[in-house]
This record gives C-alpha cells, structure tokens and sequence, in this order.
C-alpha cells in the first residue's frame, strides 16, 4: 500500500515566498511615494501659514514693513521659532506673537526668510516633487504669491 504525504513542495514554498516579497517591495515602494507627497504638502501649507503670519505682521505696524532680515534667516526649529510683533522673527522672548511657533521643514531642508527693506520679502523652500502646479525643487514665496 502507498501512503499518502501531505504538505507543500519546496517549489510551492518558494514560489509564495516570492510572491510575498514583490507585494511587500510594492508596498514599500508605494508608502515611499506618499510620505513624500505628504511632506511637500506640508511644506506648501507651512509656506501659505507664514506668508499669512507676514501679512499679519505688516498689518500690525504702523509704518507698513515687514519685518527686515538683509541675509537670509532659517526658519522654524531653534532658529527663529517665533513671530514676534514687536521684533518680526525672534529666537527666544516671543511676547506678542502673531505666530506663536514658526513650522520647520519637515524633511532635510529648510525655510529661509529675506527682506532687505521691508517692502518686500522672499521665502524660499524647496519641494521634493511635483506638487499641484509647483514642479520639484526649489521655489519662492513673496507677497504675489508662490512661484
């Protein structure tokens, strides 16, 4: 008499391994994709936070300047975290804030502020991909809008 054996192949269990593991690389690969869109939203939505802080900022004055920073500033952190009426982007002591906590970039890069005058200001941030119409790379923010 023959004896019947049950159980899986080597082959079988090799090929379900195999499956499993493109399914998982799909996956990761996928989640990759989202985190990054989901960072450059984030800085697209930051960007459009500060610019309305800005505003604010201008408004609150009476001689109608923003506030002044000749060289560029880094943005959020422990670097200018604050938003200060009296003194635009301060360190530390934010007495009067129009923004309490100034976001940093959410990945390896950085905001960075310049208003030479007041008159006018840059913020400059940089995408990782394409958001809506904003292309990947570097961009700008200016009273106009985002560029």
């Amino acid at each position: 008499m023959l004896k019947k054996t049950t159980g899986f192949t080597l082959v079988e269990l090799l090929v379900v391994i195999s499956i499993i593991a493109l399914l998982s690389t799909l996956a990761i690969v996928a989640l990759n994709s989202a985190r990054q869109k989901s960072r450059d939203a984030k800085r697209v939505a930051d960007i459009k936070q500060i610019q309305t802080g800005l505003e604010m900022y201008l408004d609150g004055t009476t001689t109608k300047v923003y506030p002044t920073a000749a060289t560029a500033i880094t943005l959020g952190g422990t670097s200018y975290a604050c938003l200060n009426q009296a003194s635009g982007f301060t360190t530390a002591n934010c007495t009067s804030p129009i923004m309490s906590f100034v976001p940093a970039d959410p990945g390896a890069n950085s905001y960075s502020y310049t208003s030479a005058t007041g008159a006018t200001y840059t913020l400059v941030f940089t995408l990782e991909g394409a958001s809506g119409s904003l292309a990947a790379g570097a961009h700008t923010a200016s009273p106009g809008g985002i560029q």
